[in-house]
């Protein structure tokens, strides 16, 4: 006779959880942050990777293209790890490089640069 066997993930008592989602209430106040940090910048990659693959598409390979692309990479960066500390001002200003460097794509795209 074989004992019953437990549904994989979720346990009861001191082992791991393995399957954590969005929905799981965080624990501490920078989880939830770094949480909402991560959501925001799933939702700026879905803007901002449309544009990169446009650019290459179109052969626009510039400085301005370059210089968007590392400002939007360290812009982000900053903008994770000032949210999850939760620097208000800061955060605002790493949001704006993202959303510079998007438009600075945008710009190349229609030739306005």
């Amino acid at each position: 006779m074989q004992a019953p066997r437990r549904p994989a993930g979720r346990h009861v008592g001191k082992t791991t959880r393995s399957h954590l989602s969005p929905s799981d209430k965080a624990q501490s106040p920078w989880a939830r942050r770094l949480m909402a940090a991560h959501t925001n910048a799933v939702e700026n990659l879905i803007v901002f990777a449309p544009l990169v693959l446009t650019t290459r598409a179109l052969g626009i390979a510039t400085a301005v293209t370059a210089f968007a692309c590392a400002l939007y990479f360290w812009s982000r960066l900053a903008h994770v790890v000032v949210y999850t500390l939760g620097i208000p001002v800061l955060r605002t200003l790493s949001f704006t490089g993202g959303f510079v460097a998007q438009a600075l794509l945008v710009l190349a795209i229609f030739k306005l640069i």
